[in-house]
């Protein structure tokens, strides 16, 4: 794909878009803030050219139609917690940012429905619906720093997918801008509605490619009132999915997360992490599961009976059960403590694959070895969602700074595996610049054609995000 060559010097350009939007809405020079600069993966940043902050989708429109009279690609920006370089600028480019396009709109209790600015912390509208009586499931460990219109755009996963669904299932309606600055606004609130194409699905997931999200709405549902969470240990992974089956059964519609760590994570967390295990160490592989229900005195018994009977089959060697809410959040600081491996593992890269669950520890085995054999001290540690085909790994030389890890090699290798595996090269992070050579490993070439075929038809002049994805 060409790249657009700027015309003239934009200079006029953004000042009139500066009086028309107020001061504080376009930043350019000494003013860019860093931050705009790059997402959370490790790449190297890049400064825009302007960073312009509108306040509501007209104001979005009028950025991207300076952008289009100066031809200067534009890429849109959330939370930036992205980790493969989606919502990253270019030399030369305009972030569009939506930081200050925050706020809860609307709640309906009867509908269930929550609108939403998409530049919205998503941990701001978790609070805003449990305030409200309701629960929003949605959950990423960047919670705090992630905004719902860069999850929109991702699709994001979480914790809570087996049991909510990703992004996509949570939302009823949007508004979004066009790469022309056409705005679709369709804040539909209803369950059913087949009247023509079902757009927003055209936008949720593109990365920002094909339209820039403004606001949103959001299912809600009724709040847990009881949680039960249990740490189990297995002899194998055949045990595992024996498990994840009879959750499945025994828990129905109670369960919430089924969270898996190999035996190198756990090894990991209880050796140089310095966690307390819950369980005894020297296990096959280990489990986080979680149910939440709506009447706690016939909920927890009716996880504890399913835990005793599983225990009397002999499929689970150990297991320690939460009996607050103190020790569930204990429970889940042993799946999330990944989030701080940068400070116990060192530089490192993260990989996001989906794969079928029956060829999850197959994969693990041959893909540590793989990276073993294939680079001199590489290793790699395991975990992930599982129940919903999501597997994360890390790997890493000890002693080489982040931008001297072999990640070519080691994407060579863990790609190639998820290929012949079946699998996808990203189950919830996206595909932006950094997975862009292997979208083929997981999608075919009348799918990729297709997705062009999109983008050239909404952004024939491939000013918005250009270059990403496809």
């Amino acid at each position: 794909m060409d790249m657009v060559t700027p015309v003239g010097h934009p200079d006029p350009l953004l000042a009139g878009l500066r009086a028309k939007l107020g001061g504080a809405a376009v930043l350019t020079g000494g003013d860019v803030p860093a931050r705009n600069g790059n997402d959370w993966s490790a790449s190297l940043p890049q400064t825009p050219l302007a960073v312009i902050r509108p306040l509501d989708a007209q104001g979005v429109a009028e950025a991207i139609a300076t952008c289009r009279q100066a031809r200067l690609p534009f890429v849109p920006q959330g939370g930036l917690t992205g980790l493969c370089r989606g919502a990253a600028p270019e030399a030369g480019w305009v972030a569009i940012s939506l930081e200050r396009m925050t706020g809860i709109e609307e709640i309906d209790p009867a509908s269930m429905t929550m609108t939403v600015k998409a530049g919205t912390p998503l941990e701001t509208i978790q609070k805003a619906a449990d305030e409200a009586g309701f629960f929003f499931p949605l959950d990423l460990g960047s919670r705090g720093s992630c905004a719902i219109g860069g999850n929109l755009s991702t699709n994001a996963g979480g914790n809570r997918v087996i049991r909510y669904g990703m992004t996509r299932e949570l939302v009823l309606g949007l508004e979004v801008v066009l790469p022309d600055g056409t705005i679709i606004t369709s804040l539909n609130k209803l369950m059913k509605n087949n009247a023509g194409y079902d757009l927003k699905h055209l936008f949720i997931g593109s990365e920002g490619t094909l339209g820039i999200i403004t606001r949103v709405v959001l299912k809600l549902f009724p709040k847990p009132r009881s949680t039960m969470a249990a740490l189990c240990a297995l002899q194998d992974y055949d045990a595992v999915v024996a498990l994840l089956g009879a959750a499945r059964s025994g828990l129905g519609p109670l369960l919430s997360a089924f969270e898996v760590m190999w035996p190198d994570y756990w090894d990991v967390i209880t050796t140089r992490a310095g966690v307390k295990p819950p369980v005894a160490a020297g296990r096959g592989l280990y489990v986080l599961v979680e149910a939440q229900g709506t009447d706690e005195s016939v909920d927890a018994p009716r996880f504890q009976a399913w835990l005793e009977e599983l225990m009397e089959r002999g499929l689970l060697v150990d297991a320690a059960v939460a009996q607050s809410l103190a020790q569930t959040q204990a429970f889940w600081r042993v799946r999330d403590i990944c989030a701080e491996f940068g400070h116990v593992l060192g530089p490192h890269i993260s990989y996001d694959i989906g794969l079928a669950v029956a060829r999850m520890d197959a994969f693990a085995t041959r893909c540590k070895a793989a990276l073993a054999d294939g680079i001199k001290g590489c290793e790699s540690v395991y975990y992930g969602h599982i129940g919903d085909g999501n597997l994360h790994l890390v790997s890493w030389v000890t002693g080489l700074p982040v931008e001297q890890q072999p990640k070519e090699a080691m994407d060579e290798i863990i790609y190639g595996l998820v290929r012949e595996l079946g699998g996808s090269v990203s189950a919830e992070h996206g595909i932006g610049t950094l997975k862009k050579k292997w979208l083929g490993h997981a999608r075919s070439e009348p799918e990729i054609a297709l997705m062009r075929t999109l983008k050239a038809a909404l952004d024939p002049d491939h000013l918005l995000n250009p270059g990403k994805v496809i």
